[in-house]
């Protein structure tokens, strides 16, 4: 987990009781050793939680100072022995004859710094201005605990860095900090904390949850961060206030794990932030490298992180087995919307600019072509066109199957537009014929079309295989919709990112309103747009389609009819081609995490690592060996994070190599039956 960039963290929230510092501590002793048990690398507590926070004006009585900088040393001593991560816990302390509100930060039996709060606030329910000396009024960088033989660094400037981990670093503040116009944490991060932590109390009223978790989502993200935050719980309910024991952990605005509001019993929430994940999102983000220069200098304090287990269980955070997938309900249906509003939006654009012309588009009835069909109709009811000026060709070859053309003659007759049928079996028996090619070894000069395709159909299985038979009929269906009309391109963003395409066929158009669409994602919007837009029998046909194997069709048909050609086996299963390329792109990880991550995921089928690894291994070679494709596709819509648009978000030399990609696969190769690959030209 460690070798992945993984940091596991924990928001904790204890039983307290307001004054009783004994009883306090022994929440912490026994929530310290259920961290332990867990692994945990960073614990983080509420704002005073060696007290609690509504104490009032007990904050100003010795004893209740004395009694809890008394426990902070027995906590001290108790992860000298129990626990190996990092604890950060609040409490009262007495600095230079002023009261803080402090964060303390331990780490094996040493205080490694103390963090005073910056913002007090002193409103409404709040008086912390009353007991409290915020952190500018500090007159010390230090404080000296004779009872440890140490003296401890003091401010907010300090910044808490495991030696071993170049990437990680820890900021901390206090509760109100965040709140405020301007949060430390957000200096924090510039100064290269990677991991923020906010010791709070915060009294709940209705809605102020909400409030606050968008919040902390959204400072993770302006701040490229992991955000941990512990809120006090139902102990601290005294008098006029209520508190709800509110517990988050964001990542770069994704929330990670939160608890369930007004529980009596303590709390412990883990999640496994991804330190490599932002180090990746900050390589890349110049507005936020462009600030850092103005941070603040800090005092880097360094400590010797836990040492990585021999074996590691699950993480502590979900992995998405498709990353581009909406989640379904009503996220699903917002999502899928938006992104048909976006590719509708591109050609409509498009098409206005050049006068509205007549438009020829592909069906095959496959995925990739309902989805365009769809889009294409779209943009004409937006432009007020009738869909009738859409030229819809279906063109059935020597691979078309019944159910695919038949499908394809329902949808368009369904969405209304201008179908026609083309064969275009002669047009390529003429050309092989003038090419002096013989496909599958068949000599033309000998067979009439129809004895051509009696001929095929009796091929056996391991002579069905030629590209030159494939691409021709692919080149073909392009050259016909291009010499009907301006042509809506159909292939998606997974095909590009394999290759799988021939060049300047499938791989061609006018304008492309799929290119930033991968093939899991094509699947989910067509089932959507078959529930929200469409009834009765186009529905069903728009489901049949979203269930119908995957293939272009190009390879003969069996003496049953049947296609014998199935994109998957080739390429290997798409929900792992757009997992692979996912964090390929989005996030820049390692072949070897890529591999660790998999293996994290719940996909519709269960794998093997020899497969995972088989599919990872094609998956780079394709993608290295396919570039020249990509920097010469037409212009289409950018729908999500990730985009192969040579002119947008990913530029790559034609004829980089794939070696030291593939190297990193080496100690996980398998020893597998080799897979059919046709990388089509």
């Amino acid at each position: 987990m460690q070798r992945h960039g993984f940091f596991r963290v924990a928001a904790v929230c204890p039983q307290l009781q307001v004054a009783d510092v004994r009883f306090n501590l022994d929440r912490h002793f026994e929530l310290l050793r259920r961290a332990e048990a867990d692994r945990v690398d960073l614990a983080v507590f509420p704002e005073c939680s060696l007290t609690g926070y509504t104490c009032g004006d007990l904050f100003q009585q010795r004893t209740l100072l004395e009694a809890a900088r008394a426990a902070l040393v027995k906590l001290v001593e108790f992860t000298a022995g129990y626990y190996a991560g990092l604890a950060v816990v609040g409490l009262p302390l007495l600095v230079q004859q002023q009261v803080f509100n402090v964060a303390a930060v331990l780490h094996r039996g040493a205080i490694l710094g103390l963090v005073p709060k910056s913002y007090l606030p002193n409103y409404r329910e709040f008086y912390d201005g009353r007991y409290f000396s915020h952190a500018g009024m500090a007159t010390e960088p230090s404080v000296r605990f004779a009872e440890l033989g140490s003296v401890v660094d003091f401010g907010t400037a300090l910044l808490f860095a495991d030696g071993s981990t170049g990437n990680l670093g820890i900021g901390v503040e206090v509760c109100e900090d965040l709140w405020a116009p301007k949060p430390p944490s957000s200096d924090l991060a510039l100064a290269g904390a990677t991991i923020l932590v906010n010791l709070s109390a915060s009294p709940e009223s209705v809605g102020k949850h909400h409030y606050r978790r968008e919040l902390v989502k959204q400072q993770s993200a302006r701040c490229l961060a992991a955000y941990v935050y512990a809120g006090s719980g139902a102990g601290e309910s005294s008098t006029d206030l209520v508190f709800g024991g509110h517990c988050l952990i964001a990542e770069d605005g994704v929330l990670l794990a939160e608890t369930d509001r007004h529980g009596r019993q303590s709390a412990l929430i883990i999640a496994d932030v991804d330190i490599h994940h932002l180090a990746h999102e900050r390589s890349q983000n110049t507005t936020f490298n462009a600030q850092r220069p103005s941070a603040p200098a800090l005092k880097v304090v360094h400590y010797a992180g836990r040492e990585p287990a021999a074996a590691t269980g699950p993480l502590y955070r979900r992995v998405d087995a498709h990353p581009f997938v909406p989640a379904r309900g009503s996220t699903r249906n917002e999502r899928c919307a938006e992104i048909f509003a976006i590719q509708v939006a591109g050609l409509t654009k498009r098409l206005g600019h050049l006068g509205t012309p007549p438009v020829s588009i592909g069906v095959s009835g496959g995925l990739d072509s309902t989805l365009g069909l769809l889009v294409a109709c779209a943009a004409m009811d937006e432009l007020g066109v009738p869909r009738t000026k859409i030229q819809a060709l279906t063109m059935p070859g020597f691979g078309t199957t019944q159910r695919t053309l038949e499908n394809a003659h329902a949808l368009m007759q369904s969405v209304g537009v201008t179908a026609r049928q083309i064969d275009i079996r002669p047009l390529c028996f003429a050309q092989w014929q003038a090419m002096g090619y013989k496909p599958f070894g068949l000599d033309l000069t000998t067979h009439t079309l129809d004895g051509f395709t009696a001929a095929l159909s009796q091929l056996p299985p391991e002579n069905r295989s030629d590209l030159t038979f494939e691409n021709v009929q692919a080149r073909t269906r392009t050259a016909l919709l291009m010499n009907t009309a301006f042509t809506v391109g159909t292939g998606d963003m997974s095909e590009l990112a394999l290759g799988w395409c021939t060049y300047n066929a499938d791989h061609m158009s006018m304008y492309n309103p799929n290119v930033g669409v991968p093939k899991t994602l094509v699947r989910s919007l067509i089932d959507w747009a078959a529930d929200a837009k469409f009834d009765g029998a186009a529905r069903a046909v728009l489901h049949d389609i979203a269930t119908t194997t995957i293939s272009p069709e190009l390879l003969p048909l069996d003496s049953r009819g049947a296609n014998p050609q199935n994109t998957e086996d080739s390429v290997g299963p798409y929900e792992l081609v757009d997992f692979f390329l996912y964090h390929t792109l989005r996030w820049g990880s390692t072949p070897s995490k890529i591999l660790f991550l998999a293996s994290q995921a719940t996909f519709d089928r269960a794998y093997t690592e020899t497969e995972f690894a088989h599919w990872l291994r094609l998956f780079y070679k394709r993608f290295f060996a396919s570039q020249y494709k990509r920097s010469s596709i037409p212009d289409g819509p950018k729908v999500g994070s990730v985009s192969l648009s040579p002119r947008g978000d990913w530029r790559m030399p034609s004829d980089a190599s794939a070696t030291a990609w593939l190297a990193e696969l080496e100690p996980a190769s398998p020893a597998a039956t080799p897979r059919r690959e046709t990388p089509s030209q």
